[in-house]
């Protein structure tokens, strides 16, 4: 089917990050509408964050640019330039190689917003306060330590 009920698509809780990391993403759920139709260029998440939930570890992306449209809600965007507070009906992009972000929920109720990222090969993803590295092979992440050792 060609259109369906965005909030009927089962949501996707927890992170591909391995442990200590993938505890951290507790309260947000993730509903992937890019997979759900099968486009493979780019990614689409409907994503809600619960009251103290964060988007991700603090990150950026080498060849992916990111972008974000908060539908309902407000969330702080944390970047390696500052902090800026968003609500409904505003957005935010971040181009590949550009600052590390996050998304944090502080408020008191949950934030939902609309998170579009391109899927180019070779991707890797540089987590400056974390002792993380992600690489993006055939359609999956590969996690090591900074100094190359696996997780």
């Amino acid at each position: 089917m060609i259109v369906v009920e965005a909030m009927a698509i089962p949501t996707r809780n927890g992170s591909n990050y391995p442990q200590p990391f993938a505890a951290m993403m507790s309260g947000r759920t993730k509903r992937a509408l890019g997979d759900h139709f099968g486009l493979r260029n780019f990614g689409v998440n409907l994503t809600t964050l619960e009251p103290g939930a964060r988007s991700a570890l603090h990150h950026r992306h080498s060849v992916e640019d990111e972008f974000v449209y908060i539908l309902d809600g407000e969330a702080v965007i944390v970047s390696s330039d500052g902090e800026a507070v968003a609500s409904t009906g505003t957005c935010a992009g971040f181009p590949a190689g550009g600052e590390a972000h996050h998304i944090e929920n502080r408020s008191g109720r949950p934030v939902t917003y609309i998170e579009v990222g391109d899927r180019m090969p070779g991707d890797q993803v540089c987590y400056p306060v974390d002792d993380l590295v992600a690489v993006r092979e055939d359609d999956a992440w590969r996690f090591t330590h900074k100094d190359g050792r696996p997780y």
